[in-house]
């Protein structure tokens, strides 16, 4: 244990195209975290915390090395959960120091934001949250602080699988005025919802601030692809 206590651990690196969020369809550097503290239904990376994959233990300076060397501005942290790595933040703050670099932080939106952000209020830093709805079985673990210190260049993201994870994604956006405070994404589970149906309820409600997402990465290769 001593000999990782300054270390992260990673499940794997690459480069890839961002398959969603903001900067979907560029380039981006990936880094996959070890563990979660959640266990999602349609978790679709269960290798990144069922103990199936190898751990690579790295500290944040080898890490922002092998970004910077990659030559790649945006980076995407993910997992797992990035925000239950014990030396997480220490690798924010060389990231948010070099303002040449768009980082975003793929969290499963149970870890509460705000003391990462008082901690390490960088521009080149934003946050990508879930908010889990039924079908994925965590909806009770939400950190509902969340919403309230969510900012403009921050994402929150709906990953519907039913008609029922719509309805509830419909009513968070309404009740936190989320499509006023920063960007949303509805993300269909393709193979459990038509994303028409999604489409259908953005039309009737005239929801101007929310996109339909398609994870780009899921119809360029096949799910089941590690490393892209």
């Amino acid at each position: 244990m001593v000999k990782h206590m300054n270390t992260l651990p990673v499940i794997e690196q690459f480069i890839s195209l961002d398959g969603e969020g903001p900067t979907a369809g560029e380039l981006a550097y990936f880094v996959r975290f070890n563990d979660c503290n959640l266990r999602c239904a349609w978790c679709d990376t269960v290798y990144s915390w069922d103990g199936s994959s190898p751990v690579t233990h790295k500290t944040p300076q080898e890490l922002y090395n092998e970004i910077k060397i990659s030559g790649v501005k945006n980076v995407t942290l993910t997992g797992g959960e990035p925000l239950i790595q014990h030396n997480i933040l220490p690798l924010l703050q060389l990231l948010a120091e070099d303002d040449t670099l768009c980082v975003h932080i793929e969290t499963n939106g149970a870890v509460d934001i705000a003391p990462f952000r008082t901690a390490c209020p960088a521009e080149n830093i934003h946050y990508i949250l879930d908010y889990k709805l039924p079908a994925s079985g965590m909806g009770q673990h939400m950190c509902m602080n969340n919403p309230k210190v969510v900012t403009g260049t921050d994402v929150y993201k709906f990953v519907i699988a039913s008609e029922e994870d719509l309805q509830r994604a419909l009513d968070v956006i309404a009740q936190y005025a989320l499509d006023t405070r920063c960007q949303v994404f509805l993300s269909p589970v393709r193979e459990l919802i038509d994303p028409l149906v999604i489409v259908d309820a953005m039309k009737e409600r005239c929801m101007n601030n929310v996109r339909l997402q398609l994870q780009l990465h899921k119809i360029l290769w096949p799910k089941e692809m590690r490393g892209v």
